[in-house]
């Protein structure tokens, strides 16, 4: 498969599949998890990153135990709208992992995902700041996958095909 755009992703998968979303950081990534609908998105996991093979092998399993038919990964895209270095690093691990599986991955723009779960956490979970650590990077993936989800929604109701 390739890298393609949200609103094609639904088109490629299977019956029953789902969609992983991912949040690379340096430290972890968070993910989450559709429905098989394609319109909640939940908190699943986080993996410690270590070397890529070990993410990539993770990643397969999870990817395998979920039935997961394409990837949604947050790109983190500067606020003027353009890609620096951590856009280009998710860019290179999509195309590396696209080497080890053959799965649909769409980027969505992951601008303040992560301020907005912590800010949701502090205010209205009113978590500590330890458990906020503990699931922030699930969390930012969530909420990630939910705007891609609702972004394939919206654009599927535009073209009158569902």
């Amino acid at each position: 498969m390739a890298i393609c755009k949200p609103s094609e992703l639904k088109a490629k998968l299977a019956r029953n599949q789902t969609i992983l979303g991912l949040d690379l950081g340096t430290i972890t990534i968070g993910l989450a998890l559709s429905d098989i609908t394609y319109i909640v998105a939940s908190p699943l996991s986080t993996i410690t990153r270590r070397k890529f093979s070990h993410d990539a092998d993770e990643l397969a399993v999870i990817i395998a135990q979920h039935n997961v038919g394409a990837l949604v990964i947050g790109l983190p895209v500067q606020m003027d709208g353009s890609e620096g270095a951590r856009a280009q690093s998710t860019r290179s691990f999509a195309a590396e992992l696209l080497k080890r599986q053959d799965i649909p991955i769409s980027f969505w723009d992951e601008r303040l995902s992560t301020a907005a779960v912590e800010r949701m956490l502090t205010d209205e979970a009113d978590m500590s700041r330890k458990r906020r650590a503990e699931v922030v990077d699930k969390a930012a993936a969530a909420y990630i996958l939910q705007g891609a989800l609702d972004g394939i929604r919206n654009e599927s109701g535009r073209n009158g095909s569902g």
